[in-house]
């Protein structure tokens, strides 16, 4: 994943920033405590997460689900998928896996959200065939869909299907940086239940806006492949700690690299924090080409 990619980590201050007020109030709305928490990387291939995968493994999806509980699907981003493919994707992993498809650029790049009923139908008709082991489905707008068309998107979640938790991720950097147009976008987000993506990667801190819109946090963590990578991770288990403590619901942590192969070694170290702090047991993906010894 090379968004994001920076020349030179080190110049960049990686400081998480402070919560939006509203986030923890509707933090705060939740009664449940925590239900989920799915972490995974965002593609099982081989020829991206090389050294993950044992000599002579013949089904990626199925060996990467005895080691994860989830997956940032970002396969369907290239391609309508099927009800059938679904159906295999599915039968392929463990009853409490968890897919998080990213709706088809169709919908997000090509139409630009104008037109898009059937596309959208098409879509949310196939993954609901991953049945209980859907997670979140996610929409991708492109870096240059701005305010300007902001009655595109207030459309498109009006007339989402209710029955397919959404979440969405703005790119573009007005949405940021005009105060009112962020607010009026996070309470379009906040009436219709949809989870407001965060993403941490190096050269766009201006997508860091720890402004949740439901009590579910949903964050892309692109790792630069630098020794900062593990100091951001720790800073991420701090702050995910108190948003437990303030009522975070389900948890859902993604992580990638622009040299996808440390993807792996990223979030195993990542949850072997989180079992330490928060006496989980999920889970520790294995590299077959690493002892358990030399990830932490």
């Amino acid at each position: 994943m090379k968004f994001g990619q920076v020349e030179d980590p080190s110049k960049i201050d990686f400081t998480l920033p402070k919560d939006h007020p509203r986030t923890k109030e509707i933090l705060s709305q939740n009664k449940k405590g925590l239900e989920n928490i799915s972490i995974g990387c965002a593609k099982w291939n081989k020829t991206d997460l090389k050294g993950f995968y044992p000599k002579g493994t013949k089904d990626e999806l199925t060996y990467y689900g005895t080691q994860f509980n989830s997956i940032e699907l970002n396969a369907t981003f290239y391609g309508m998928p099927t009800p059938e493919q679904v159906i295999t994707w599915k039968d392929k992993t463990p009853e409490n896996f968890k897919f998080f498809p990213k709706i088809t650029n169709t919908v997000s790049h090509f139409r630009r959200l104008i037109d898009v009923t059937d596309p959208v139908t098409n879509f949310a008709t196939s993954v609901m065939n991953f049945n209980e082991k859907l997670g979140m489905v996610f929409l991708q707008l492109h870096d240059n869909f701005k305010p300007k068309d902001y009655d595109r998107l207030e459309k498109f979640v009006k007339e989402w299907p209710k029955e397919v938790p959404l979440a969405i991720e703005l790119r573009n950097t007005e949405w940021f940086t005009d105060e009112e147009i962020f607010n009026t976008t996070c309470e379009l987000f906040e009436a219709h239940h949809i989870t407001n993506i965060i993403v941490d990667t190096a050269g766009r801190r201006d997508m860091l806006h720890m402004r949740l819109t439901t009590p579910n946090a949903f964050i892309r963590y692109v790792g630069a492949n630098a020794e900062s990578d593990y100091a951001r991770l720790d800073d991420w288990m701090k702050h995910l700690t108190k948003w437990k403590k303030e009522g975070l619901q389900n948890l859902y942590f993604f992580v990638h690299q622009n040299i996808e192969k440390a993807s792996p070694l990223l979030s195993a170290y990542f949850i072997n924090k989180l079992n330490e702090e928060w006496k989980t047991n999920l889970q520790i993906p294995k590299m077959a080409t690493e002892t358990t010894a030399t990830l932490f």
